[in-house]
């Protein structure tokens, strides 16, 4: 007869017929027969059996816990398991596994309503990105006129939008409507402009046909001052026009262009022998130039302005001078100006007491700070307070950088 195990194994036991019983919260259950061997080698292979049971169990425990296994599947395989572990032909304690399936079972419904959160989430995000497309969509649609650029955005909305996240079917079926209408009223529009344009074009084109009559009618024009006027309200109505085809646009630009030289070149010949009729005027500037540099560099800004000042009246008593040399002169005359004026201003400074008093008042300030600082230092030091002597060194250095230009400034008054 074989030996009853129930007071060795707290989950089984065999019975003298041979069959192996399992211990449930509900009672025992067979779970097999066993007429090999010894109660203990039935009781050891039905161990392997939940050991094979409870490996599963842990297997997915860690999926479900530490991976984004789907919560269908993770739900899939719980049944499963929970059945094999139901009917199972194995000893241990299956109803700790059957717990261990309930808290994975409760897991798995948090995930499940944690991935619906998530989707409600990504799909308003998506709902919003959509919305975003299409109202852009919508506002290049009734707007953009720069027709290139604006076809290449909404080619670039379009594929925004198929990047995005899919939301529910009814607005997006809706939301797409309104991108097509969207794309449908640009094109249209865009082919409305290009049949007007032709239409604009040939009313551009007779506009600068009359520009260009009337500027081939200035041409041989001796009257220098109002004809450059004409030929600069000539050139604003141009520009103003707008542009006719490109070979029309080029054909009547090269006849605008071609009167327009021959009266600029004619008055620049006649302004060029005027020019030679100033060339001794030009000799006197630059015997007064020369004189005037001499000032330079300025060591007394009282006693240069007086002589700039005759030198000044000079310069006006001799006359125009031709226009290539009119800018190098004029230019040389007010460098020494400038030079004359800044010595004047540095010397307005120098002397003034209430300037002089400001920046010896911001050197005394510094200058107290350093040795309270200083002060701080030495205690901090003392004290080993590190952090407190690091601060006062970093104030140190920068007030002994601010002292070092409040001194140089207040040098310039001395």
């Amino acid at each position: 007869m074989r030996e009853d195990t129930v007071s060795t194994d707290p989950w089984g036991r065999v019975d003298d017929d041979g069959t192996v019983y399992v211990r449930t919260a509900e009672g025992e259950r067979a779970v097999g027969s066993w007429q090999a061997g010894e109660p203990e080698e039935a009781l050891a292979y039905f161990h392997r059996k939940f050991d094979e049971l409870a490996g599963q169990v842990t297997l997915l425990e860690q999926r479900v816990r530490g991976t984004d296994l789907p919560p269908a599947q993770a739900e899939a395989t719980i049944v499963k398991l929970r059945e094999a572990i139901t009917d199972a032909h194995a000893v241990g304690d299956l109803d700790a596994l059957l717990k261990r399936l309930d808290t994975l079972t409760e897991l798995v419904t948090q995930r499940r309503e944690e991935v619906k959160a998530a989707r409600d989430v990504a799909r308003a995000e998506a709902r919003g990105i959509k919305e975003r497309i299409v109202a852009e969509a919508e506002s290049v649609a009734e707007s953009t006129t720069h027709w290139k650029t604006g076809g290449e955005r909404l080619r670039q909305l379009v594929e925004e939008w198929k990047a995005a996240e899919r939301i529910d079917r009814t607005t997006e079926a809706a939301l797409w409507k309104r991108l097509s209408a969207a794309r449908t009223a640009f094109a249209k529009r865009r082919k409305a402009y290009f049949a007007g344009l032709d239409e604009q074009r040939e009313g551009v084109r007779s506009t600068k046909e009359r520009i260009v009559a009337e500027a081939e009618s200035l041409a041989s024009s001796t009257d220098w001052g109002a004809t450059a006027s004409a030929y600069r309200e000539l050139m604003r109505q141009w520009k103003a026009a707008g542009r006719a085809a490109r070979d029309v646009e080029d054909e009547l630009w090269a006849r605008f262009k071609g009167a327009q030289d021959q009266f600029f070149q004619a008055r620049s010949a006649v302004f060029a022998e005027r020019d030679a009729s100033l060339a001794a005027n030009a000799e006197v500037k630059e015997q007064l130039l020369a004189e005037a540099e001499k000032i330079l560099p300025v060591t007394d800004a009282r006693s240069a302005r007086a002589a700039l000042r005759g030198l000044l009246e000079r310069w006006e008593d001799a006359g125009p001078v031709p226009r290539e040399q009119r800018d190098r002169l004029e230019g040389g005359l007010r460098k020494v100006d400038d030079a004359v004026r800044k010595a004047e201003e540095a010397e307005w400074k120098r002397s003034n007491p209430e300037a002089r008093a400001r920046a010896q008042n911001t050197v005394d300030q510094l200058r107290r700070s350093i040795e309270q600082l200083e002060s701080r230092l030495a205690k901090a030091r003392a004290a080993g307070r590190d952090k407190d002597a690091k601060d006062a060194e970093e104030a140190l250095t920068a007030r002994r950088s601010w002292l070092e230009e409040a001194e140089r400034t207040l040098a310039e008054f001395s």
